[in-house]
């Protein structure tokens, strides 16, 4: 049996295995997210005086803290690994398929850091415009007091969500949904609602923004086969975020609070 006829025969039981998938991951993260932000929309408080934080204290003591934030970062990469698992068992190269390889150094920096730019400014615009239409609340990048650990766990946490976000969001979906017969703008849709979807605790802008940035990786992606670029992109993006948050004076937070 070829590996298209192998392909041709399983076909029916992959949306079993990425609701699955997305179940155990970034789909689970999607229904707590539509949750906390039913929960803001009821609070008394308007939406744009409410704080969505994304990387919260795990414990008062600092080592404790640490260790769960460690254990977080680690078990949050698991489903990576069983998509990976899942691609290998059905002889799609990660490398080949996937473009998650070190092969391209050059082209995987350069669109990364152009990725970021692109996507960056125009966000950073799009937050603040959510925030005074009242449709999102103000983001707290980082909650962390300010430890010895801190900045490393941030970039941790980034690399962590640019991984798992690309990998499973853009390389894994896309892969599967391209062999189900959909078309190419059904794919791109779902990839870019899943994305959206698990953002939504921070409120509609967020969830627009981020839907956006899922039909331009997700085209990028089938353009090019190659997801690094997307990780460099999303990894830039968030330790930006993170780590800038955590050193800027309190002065200039206050300033991008208003």
């Amino acid at each position: 049996m070829t590996l298209e006829d192998r392909q041709q025969a399983t076909r029916p039981g992959y949306s079993v295995e990425i609701a699955i998938v997305l179940l155990l991951s970034l789909g689970q993260s999607a229904a707590y997210a539509i949750v906390s932000l039913a929960a803001k929309l009821t609070a008394a408080a308007p939406l744009a005086q409410q704080t969505a934080v994304l990387n919260a204290p795990q414990s008062a003591r600092p080592y404790l803290d640490l260790t769960r934030q460690l254990l977080g970062i680690f078990f949050e990469l698991i489903p990576v690994a069983l998509v990976l698992f899942l691609l290998l068992r059905d002889r799609i190269s990660p490398s080949r398929e996937l473009g998650i390889d070190y092969r391209r150094p050059r082209f995987d920096l350069g669109w990364g850091f152009g990725l970021a730019a692109a996507i960056g400014i125009p966000g950073l615009l799009l937050v603040y415009a959510s925030l005074q239409l009242g449709i999102n609340a103000q983001i707290v990048p980082s909650a962390l007091a300010p430890y010895w650990w801190t900045v490393p766990v941030l970039i941790l946490s980034a690399l962590q969500n640019s991984i798992l976000e690309e990998v499973i969001v853009v390389g894994y979906l896309v892969t599967r949904l391209r062999t189900m017969n959909l078309s190419l703008v059904w794919i791109v849709a779902i990839s870019a609602v899943v994305r959206g979807s698990y953002h939504l605790y921070q409120g509609f802008g967020a969830f627009i923004g981020n839907a956006v940035m899922g039909v331009v990786f997700a085209l990028f992606f089938i353009r090019t086969k190659r997801v690094m670029p997307l990780i460099v992109a999303h990894a830039l993006l968030d330790i930006t975020a993170f780590v800038g948050y955590q050193l800027l004076p309190d002065n200039w937070l206050d300033w991008l609070r208003v």
